[in-house]
Order: structure tokens, then C-alpha cells, then sequence
């Protein structure tokens, strides 16, 4: 069988795949692209965008409830859950047809089949045709992650989901546990409870979104509860009774393992690398917790062999896949990128409120040493917050005291997952409290409380 030569073949077209795979094309390479299920990988058809689709209807829904406080009024509010789920898929669909496009656009070859390394510098493809062998001296693993499912809390599809069964609900649940509070659980806790569900969140660390700022997640928590969550920390499911349209869940808190009763279950308790079956053990690729690890360029043990994404270890982000991927195309290609700096990435998660962060937690500074000053602005001393009728929320910024170093930013409130990016391109470009005191912020916006928390760090807030 010929065998069809490249300068570099990606395996997986999610968002650091196709990327890779496009940056390289751009760049003058021959690339071929291999992917076993769907264009744009699980972040465009099952993760980041047909959630964020969901959640936006569950918003609007929200604000309708809400009419009365902007002058309006609306009857009869209600909503169709097959709608809002074929709104969602229709949304996935036209940005993974919209990947198609760029490939092709780019001269990248796409092969639709699963891979296997079976020796370096060599990819085999079994396709619906058959088997493609292909060879490159630089080949790209792309291959992402799924959902992790503990022993005795298998998802079944019925009673148990994963976040692919709660993205294509069977029913709308009435008594809704979700099993982690990460952002894959806090975000469909907060659709279905929003829509009605009657919802409970168990969490086996000390607070709802460990990885944010003690504060931030204590402000959220309040926030959730005030919603009629129910939110159980350190706490753990240990088993789940089924039977016929409901589940008994066995839950250990404070030592004590409570009954309560569900009908409907998500578990959201992290994910697993998908490094089976490639054939990377032979290769002397090393593997840590089903990740593959890398140096600092998403270089493996292997000659010639990359990992991005999610498949290559934390944070599990679609944007940090994204520049990965533009990373090593560019060295593949002879050019000399900088690494991608994980701390300077920032985490976004859409519940309501909205969370987002970049940087060091005030506690992680301290634990590396810092001696910080901290500042904080909350929402209700912001006019564009008190007019958009969200004064709930809080902007917190973390400096090193003796250099002016932007260490951490973390907020919760409407739109943070669209402020922080500002935040971002000041760690980027290695900004100090002067230059963000100088800086002008419009007025009125939700921008305001960035500048505002920057001032509060130095005692010199103005409306707070």
C-alpha cells in the first residue's frame, strides 16, 4: 500500500488540532488532518459552544421572569426544552461545517477515520474505505479528553448523565443532583435549575469552584444558594441506587452518609486523556494520569512527536489548545515562538453569575512567597451594573507589593468572562498598577470596576 507523504500530520480536529493544522498550511507546510468523530472536537460540538447556546437561552429566560423591574411585561412565560437543545445543536453544526471550510479553504487534507502510531514518523488511518498509511517527520496529538466516570457512578444515558446525555436532555429533570462543581458541573447546575430543576451540587473539596479565589467562590456560592441550589462541600457520592425513574443517592458529609432521592443524576468529576489505542507505549511516550506529558514546547519523550490541548495536561481549555497548536506549527515550520505561560491563561465559566479569572489566587501568591497588595470593587458601586439590573458581583485584583506586578485578577458578576480579557493583555504585556491607574476606562461600562480594583489596591478608590 503507497504510502502519502507530509510535512506534518495532526491526530484530532478540535480547536488546537485544527489550528495546528491550518497555522502549518499558512506557514508553507503540507498537512494532513485526522479526525474519528467530529470537526472542531468535543469543545464546538459537545463542550464550550452548544453549553454556552444553552445557557443563553436559560438566560433570557431568566430576564423574562425579570420584565417587571425594566418597565415591561410578559405573559405566560415558558419555555420549550427540545427547542432549546435543536437551538444549541444548530449553533454547533453551522461552526463545525464552518471548520470544514477552513481546512479545505487552507489546502489541508482531512482524513475522517481513527489513528495509530505504529512506528515514528508513521500514522496508519482505518477509514469507511479502508486503511491510509501516511508519514510525516512531525506529527501533532490533538486527541482531547472525555468525561472520567467513578466506579458505581457509570452514566447511563437514563437516570446518570455525562454532559453529552445533559446537552441532549430525554427529559427535562425535576430533582437534579450534579456530582462536581468544576465548570462543567456549576454550568449545568445553573441551566437546569434555572429552567425549574430543583438542583443539588456535592462537592468533595471545601468550596464550589475550588480552583477560583476562596472569595470569588464564596461570593458565588451565596449567589447559587440564593438561586435555590442546594450546595453540599466536602462532601461525597459514594453510591447510586437505581430504579425505575429515580436514583437514590448515597452521600457522605461530616462523616455521616445521607440517603436522598433524585430523578435524574450529572456527573461532572473531571476528565480522562484519550491516549488508548494509539500506540504510544511502544513509542516510549510518557504518560501521567492519562496525559501525555511534555516539555514547555508540547515536545513528548519521542523524536518528532507533539501533544496539545486537553490530551497534554491542565488547564483544560480550548484557548490554550488554540495556542498551542499556533506554537508548534510555528516551530515545525522554523520559527521561534514563545512557550505558552499556563498562569497567564485565563478560566472562564458561564453560570450566573458568570466567573472568570487569570493568574494567581491572593492564597497561591502568598504560598509562592509574595507580599501582596489586594484591591476589590463590587458591583453595586458601578453605574452600567446598577442600570443593566445586575449589581450582584465583585472585581478582586492581586499585586506584588514591592514590584507592581499584576499577579492574579478574578471576578464574579455579568459579563466577567468578557472583562478578563483585559486583565490578560496586561499580564501579557507585563503591566504594573501605574500603567493601569493611567489608563482611561469608558464611561459608563462594567470596565470601570477593573480600573477601580487596580485603585482600591493602593487605597486610592474613587467610588467605593
Amino acid at each position: 500500500m503507497a504510502t502519502s507523504s507530509f510535512d506534518m500530520i495532526v491526530i484530532g480536529a478540535g480547536p488546537g488540532g485544527y489550528v495546528a493544522a491550518i497555522r502549518g498550511a499558512q506557514l508553507g507546510l503540507k498537512v494532513a488532518i485526522v479526525e474519528r468523530e467530529h470537526l472542531g472536537g468535543i469543545c464546538l460540538n459537545w463542550g464550550c459552544i452548544p453549553t454556552k447556546a444553552m445557557l443563553r437561552s436559560s438566560e433570557v429566560f431568566h430576564l423574562m421572569h425579570r420584565a417587571k423591574e425594566f418597565g415591561l411585561s410578559a405573559d405566560k412565560i415558558d419555555y420549550d426544552l427540545d427547542a432549546v437543545v435543536d437551538r444549541s445543536r444548530g449553533v454547533a453544526k453551522q461552526l463545525s461545517g464552518g471548520v470544514g471550510h477552513l481546512l479545505k479553504k487552507n489546502k489541508v487534507t482531512v482524513l475522517m477515520g481513527e489513528a495509530t502510531l505504529p512506528a515514528r514518523g508513521k500514522v496508519s488511518v482505518k477509514t469507511d474505505k479502508g486503511t491510509e498509511e501516511l508519514s510525516a517527520p512531525h506529527i501533532v496529538l490533538a486527541t482531547g479528553a472525555r468525561a472520567r466516570e467513578l466506579p458505581g457512578l457509570e452514566a447511563d444515558g437514563d437516570l446518570v448523565w455525562t454532559y453529552k446525555h445533559a446537552l441532549k436532555p430525554p427529559r427535562m429533570p425535576k430533582k437534579l443532583l450534579v456530582i462536581g462543581s468544576g465548570a462543567i458541573g456549576i454550568e449545568f447546575a445553573s441551566f437546569y435549575n434555572t429552567l425549574g430543576a430543583d438542583t443539588t451540587v456535592v462537592e468533595v473539596m471545601d468550596r464550589v469552584l475550588p480552583v477560583e479565589d476562596a472569595e470569588i467562590s464564596a461570593f458565588a456560592r451565596k449567589q447559587f444558594v440564593k438561586q435555590g441550589m442546594t450546595i453540599m462541600e466536602k462532601a461525597m457520592v459514594k453510591q447510586l441506587d437505581r430504579a425505575k425513574g429515580k436514583v437514590t443517592a448515597h452521600i457522605e458529609i461530616g462523616g455521616k452518609v445521607e440517603k436522598h432521592e433524585f430523578d435524574t443524576v450529572i456527573s461532572a468529576v473531571g476528565i480522562v486523556g484519550n491516549v488508548e489505542g494509539l500506540g504510544l507505549e511502544a513509542l516510549g511516550v510518557g504518560i501521567d494520569r492519562t496525559h501525555v506529558t511534555t516539555d514547555e514546547y508540547c515536545r513528548t519523550s519521542a523524536e518528532g512527536l507533539y501533544a496539545i490541548g486537553d490530551i497534554a495536561g491542565a488547564p483544560w481549555l480550548a484557548h490554550k489548545a488554540s495556542h498551542e497548536g499556533v506554537m508548534v506549527a510555528e516551530m515545525i515550520a522554523g520559527q521561534s515562538p514563545h512557550p505558552v505561560k499556563p498562569e497567564s491563561i485565563a478560566g472562564c465559566t458561564y453560570c450566573h453569575p458568570q466567573v472568570a479569572s487569570v493568574g494567581y489566587t491572593e492564597a497561591k501568591a502568598k504560598e509562592l512567597g509574595y507580599e501582596v497588595k489586594v484591591g476589590r470593587f463590587p458591583f453595586i458601586g458601578n453605574g452600567k451594573a446598577i442600570a443593566l439590573g445586575e449589581p450582584e458581583g465583585m472585581v478582586k485584583t492581586v499585586f506584588d507589593a514591592k514590584t507592581g506586578e499584576l499577579l492574579g485578577a478574578h471576578m464574579v458578576g455579568a459579563e466577567v468572562t468578557e472583562l478578563i480579557q483585559g486583565y490578560v493583555v496586561g499580564r501579557t504585556l507585563e503591566t504594573t498598577e501605574a500603567e493601569l491607574m493611567e489608563t482611561v476606562f469608558p464611561h459608563p461600562t462594567l470596565s470601570e470596576m477593573m480600573h477601580e480594583s487596580v485603585l482600591d489596591a493602593y487605597g486610592r478608590a474613587i467610588h467605593f
